[in-house]
């Protein structure tokens, strides 16, 4: 995963008027924390960070006021109507140091001809990893698979250097049997209706 940089400007005012006006000036208030550190208060450039947490588990190289540091998102706040971000907390980070991250599940593959309807019980996997070498996702196969099949986490396969955080015996996909549905009982009226 490469490395987003991006310059940010240490904060003194907080609350929300301060954060309403950083936010007028397209910055994205910020704070970076980690390392048994006093956290920092930043402001980011609103459109430089949307760019960068477009990626999944982004690795940011942040220069505050000279001094570079390696942060990852841990929190991420959006405006529930406009989806803009309205602020974020960063997890200092050192090369080789490893953290533990969610990452997406995705599936490829088709599921056995049949009536088969594919459940995705987690979306996500916690592992962990080093951090400059987090992975965006994992692939799961559901090649030829029936109903009554489920894959573990345990049984999904990682990129080297990763282990599996969460509970190995999770289910992570089945596959379920659709079922048919039933007539509805206005169908069911209808027809008394038209033998009348």
């Amino acid at each position: 995963m490469a490395e987003v940089k991006i310059s940010a400007e240490v904060r003194s005012e907080f609350g929300k008027g301060a954060a309403r006006r950083t936010r007028r000036e397209n910055k994205v208030p910020a704070v970076v924390y980690g390392h048994g550190a006093d956290p920092v208060h930043i402001s980011l450039p609103g459109h430089d960070l949307m760019m960068a947490l477009k990626t999944a588990n982004a690795l940011l190289s942040i220069d505050i006021e000279g001094r570079k540091e390696l942060v990852i998102p841990k929190a991420v706040q959006r405006d529930a109507l406009k989806g803009f971000i309205k602020h974020v907390d960063l997890l200092a980070v050192k090369r080789g140091e490893k953290v533990a991250v969610e990452v997406a599940v995705h599936t490829e593959g088709e599921l056995a001809p049949g009536p088969f309807l594919l459940e995705n019980v987690l979306s996500t996997l916690t592992v962990e990893a080093e951090a400059t070498h987090i992975p965006e996702s994992v692939t799961v196969s559901v090649e030829g698979l029936e109903a009554g099949a489920s894959i573990l986490a345990k049984d999904v396969t990682l990129p080297e250097g990763t282990t599996l955080v969460t509970d190995e015996d999770a289910v992570v996909i089945q596959v379920l049997a659709a079922q048919a549905e039933e007539p509805a009982a206005e169908d069911a009226a209808d027809e008394a209706a038209s033998e009348v």
